[in-house]
């Protein structure tokens, strides 16, 4: 199979299964990111990952890394830890700082380049992506940002400046999006973080069979209203 080239044109992509198996799940490569096609790709299962000063490449791997809310795993040390946690959790407010934490807080570099954010940026004031903030006191101290899709959220970054940050802010909104009545967090590749958490991998197919099914599912929009969670 080769490597789809988008235009800017159309909003097309091909299907998931075209995606290559090296490396895993690399579908096509161009076009753009606005909205409306960020939430087409996102809609079928795609999303886009490239470095700075690439082209902009679109992903589908196979398998797929889910979160099931109600399978959260929390460690023993972990509990133990939020019981007396002494971080504040909120939704949706600080969406920018968020993304920016997301972007700077890496080591070994970021792909949340200026038009990356401004993507998500537009996407939020469209009501479509929404923020999860850890908070020590007044300072920003982890959080994560993702796509809401009915009854699915695609999980798109994280960052973590203390302890059990960002694990905290995962923990709590994953019981708050169950308890809104959603039903899968989307994390595209498994990594050890996630991993012990509870994320599982699953084959593309059923991933794909799943998302059709929960976008349909559209959630309250009380879910999305800024609040505090913690």
């Amino acid at each position: 199979m080769r490597l789809i080239q988008l235009s800017r044109e159309s909003l097309h992509f091909p299907p998931p299964e075209m995606a290559l198996r090296e490396p895993n799940g690399l579908l096509a490569m161009g076009g753009d990111l606005s909205p409306a096609r960020l939430l087409n790709a996102y809609h079928r299962g795609i999303f886009p990952w490239f470095s700075p000063g690439d082209p902009i490449l679109w992903w589908s791997p196979d398998p797929r890394a889910v979160l099931v809310p109600a399978e959260f795993h929390l460690s023993r040390s972990m509990k133990r830890f939020h019981q007396q946690t002494p971080y504040r959790v909120t939704l949706n407010h600080a969406f920018y700082e968020v993304v920016e934490g997301c972007a700077s807080d890496r080591h070994e570099g970021t792909w949340i380049t200026h038009e990356v954010k401004r993507a998500w940026q537009k996407l939020f004031q469209l009501g479509h992506a929404h923020s999860i903030e850890v908070w020590e006191g007044e300072n920003l101290v982890g959080g994560m940002y993702g796509l809401a899709l009915g009854q699915l959220f695609c999980g798109e970054s994280m960052f973590s400046r203390r302890p059990n940050a960002s694990k905290t802010g995962l923990l709590v909104f994953s019981q708050h999006f169950q308890q809104q009545g959603g039903q899968l967090i989307d994390c595209q590749v498994l990594n050890p973080h996630t991993a012990s958490l509870g994320a599982k991998e699953i084959s593309r197919h059923l991933y794909l069979q799943q998302l059709n099914q929960l976008v349909t599912q559209p959630l309250s929009s009380s879910c999305w209203q800024a609040q505090t969670l913690l």
